[in-house]
């Protein structure tokens, strides 16, 4: 399973979606929105992203994931939207036989959603000021989002 949501996203819920009888590990991850990047202080985040093109990037994660790790679950959602600090902005949850792939497919998993899947994160600051970023921390041109990226 892999998604985008507008809706708070129950971490638990997808840690039980994953959960098999065979498997031995359950590996979470859960990013959540932190009031301070670098030396920026942070009030609230905004999250958006070009759906299609994300969901087509998760499930090539997920399939990549799958030929690499004996997973026999794994689920990815993405929240979109505009999100509080100490929200979670993304879950992540794999299933396997043993802790060793659990750990290593998600680390993959997590760390090829940021850097590959077309989300953008708008960082807003007390004073009214934000600025659009990818979630791999490169910064948009301009300091923001292209409508094209829309």
């Amino acid at each position: 399973m892999a998604r985008l949501t507008r809706e708070p996203i129950d971490f638990h819920a997808l840690t039980e979606s994953v959960r098999d009888p065979h498997c031995g590990a359950v590996a979470l991850f859960l990013g959540t929105v932190r009031d301070i990047t670098g030396s920026q202080v942070t009030v609230f985040l905004d999250y958006d992203a070009y759906g299609p093109m994300a969901e087509k990037k998760l499930a090539e994660i997920e399939t990549q994931v799958r030929e690499k790790w004996p997973v026999a679950h794994i689920g990815m959602i993405h929240r979109l939207g505009r999100l509080a600090v100490g929200d979670v902005s993304v879950a992540v949850a794999v299933s396997s036989p043993h802790r060793a792939e659990a750990f290593d497919a998600l680390r993959f998993a997590v760390d090829t959603l940021k850097e590959l899947v077309p989300i953008w994160k708008k960082e807003n600051a007390p004073d009214g000021t934000g600025e659009w970023v990818h979630q791999s921390g490169r910064k948009a041109e301009g300091g923001k989002r292209s409508e094209d990226q829309q």
